[in-house]
């Protein structure tokens, strides 16, 4: 299967968590707001590539089980997971991005600071789960 890479959109408890990118010129859409993701490492499926980058992102580990939806878009697939609330305690910024925060999913779709292909799919899972 050829992709570029994966997002998670992850959502603990009621609220989706956000990574503020960097403000490096020679990456896409600095200073926006992100998902957990990145690009593909060697071989790994859609689902291994964001569920590591996740991990290496914001120190949460889940497995494919915990994926409730998918969509490819381009070179890249996104998926959505929730967890409780509580993980919250447990996030850990990595080393990429200025910071994460927790948001209404409505907020992100609102916002003109979020990636706009990610709100148009993020707004699509909405839309989809009622």
């Amino acid at each position: 299967m050829s992709f570029a890479g994966a997002k998670l959109m992850l959502f603990l408890g009621e609220d989706l968590l956000v990574i503020r990118r960097d403000e490096k010129p020679e990456i896409p859409w600095p200073g926006y707001l992100d998902f957990p993701g990145g690009g593909r490492e060697g071989d790994e499926t859609p689902e291994e590539c964001a569920l590591r980058e996740t991990f290496e992102e914001v120190g949460l580990r889940l497995s494919e089980d915990q994926i409730v939806w998918s969509r490819q878009h381009g070179p890249s697939w996104f998926f959505v997971a929730h967890l409780p609330g509580a993980a919250i305690a447990e996030v850990r910024l990595g080393d990429e991005g200025h910071g994460w925060s927790m948001m209404p999913a409505e907020e992100y779709v609102a916002r003109e600071d979020g990636i706009p292909h990610f709100r148009e799919l993020l707004n699509a899972y909405l839309s989809e789960r009622g």
